[in-house]
């Protein structure tokens, strides 16, 4: 073989190992670039709107629950509680007094400053509290809600009628009142269950 040949077939190898590292080369860079960017923007534009809706204390509806009827639910179509005793509308439910860690509150994420009202929720009702910890609350006909650590999914409810932390749990009625016995049919009949606020 010539030494041109020799050249020759060296550029050629050369070349066709070349091609596929700058094809492999232009990909990354195309992928990354757009990955990038897309990441990019996906994170700036809706990462805090993702947090935000993965939040259960941002928007509110109401769902049937075997038993109660329609009831208030959180974001995460959790049934929500309020912590009630004659006489007082919000007993004191906080980090403090251990209360937290069976029911969690619902506070509005940072940069949050009002929950949607969604299906079946009265919007004139749902409003805020801001509390001595600092955090916002969401509220619903003035009451301050929470979860039942003991209800592990939707349409759960095991937490109604549990006296405990100075009052009564209740589940929420889509009109703001709380649902005071363990079936729909006759909570029209105790439907405040003589708390009457």
């Amino acid at each position: 073989m010539s030494t041109d040949q020799r050249k020759s077939n060296s550029r050629k190898l050369q070349l066709a190992a070349a091609i596929p590292l700058a094809a492999v080369g232009l990909a990354a860079c195309g992928s990354s670039s757009s990955g990038g960017n897309s990441a990019v923007s996906s994170g700036s534009g809706s990462s805090p709107t993702a947090s935000s809706s993965s939040s259960p204390s941002t928007s509110f509806s109401t769902k049937n629950v075997s038993g109660l009827g329609q009831v208030v639910v959180d974001g995460r179509s959790r049934t929500v509680y309020i912590l009630t005793a004659p006489g007082k509308k919000n007993v004191s439910c906080t980090d403090g007094n251990g209360c937290t860690a069976i029911w969690p509150d619902l506070s509005l994420p940072d940069g949050v400053s009002s929950a949607n009202a969604g299906s079946g929720i009265m919007a004139s009702l749902l409003g805020t509290k801001k509390e001595s910890d600092g955090e916002t609350y969401p509220t619903y006909n003035g009451y301050l809600m929470y979860e039942y650590a003991s209800d592990s999914a939707p349409g759960q409810a095991r937490g109604q009628g549990i006296k405990s932390f100075g009052g009564t749990w209740w589940v929420l009625s889509p009109s703001g009142t709380p649902i005071t016995s363990s079936s729909s049919s006759s909570s029209g009949s105790s439907g405040s269950g003589g708390y009457g606020y």
